[in-house]
């Protein structure tokens, strides 16, 4: 009876770790997923913008600083539209962007508040299509990656906790 309630709390010892193993693996693949819902975000919120600043534009015109400030963005696009709004140079040192996409939204950012209204709206105005398809190409990536990397760490896992226990 003593040598079988050992075995029960060794039992249940190695379950826990066994868990505790697993969940480990798993949230190492939630991070290391990470990288692909920031460009997601990124691009969802810089498509917003867009659109926004198009409608901002034909409509309202308000000042492109006012604009800036109350344009309701998060994470690393708000650092962005902060540090345009007092630099007037767009800052885009996010390890997840490319060099290309550094590039174009380095050049978009450019653009911003130069020229008549008229100009503003051509050039956005054919940023939206490049955009939306940037857009839906990292919805795809990250919605793709996040289920692999989630899955990957799952079988480290369980491939860890066989080799082990």
């Amino acid at each position: 009876s003593e040598r079988s309630a050992e075995r029960t709390e060794m039992l249940w010892l190695k379950v826990v770790i066994a868990c505790a193993i697993i969940a480990f693996s798993v949230g190492l693949g939630y991070l290391a997923a990470n990288k692909y819902r920031c460009r997601r975000a990124f691009f969802r919120q810089m498509y917003d913008f867009n659109e926004r600043y198009l409608s901002e534009l034909d409509y309202a015109r308000k000042p492109l600083p006012v604009f800036l400030k109350e344009y309701p963005a998060s994470g690393d696009f708000r650092k962005t539209l902060d540090a345009f709004a007092q630099t007037r140079t767009a800052e885009l040192k996010y390890s997840y962007l490319t060099q290309e996409e550094k590039k174009e939204c380095g050049d978009y950012f450019s653009m911003l508040g130069r020229g008549d209204a008229q100009s503003q709206s051509g050039y956005f105005g054919a940023r939206r299509e490049p955009l939306g398809e940037r857009k839906a190409a990292c919805e795809k990536e990250a919605k793709a990656r996040s289920e692999l990397y989630l899955k990957l760490g799952l079988l480290g896992g369980l491939a860890f906790v066989i080799l082990i226990i």
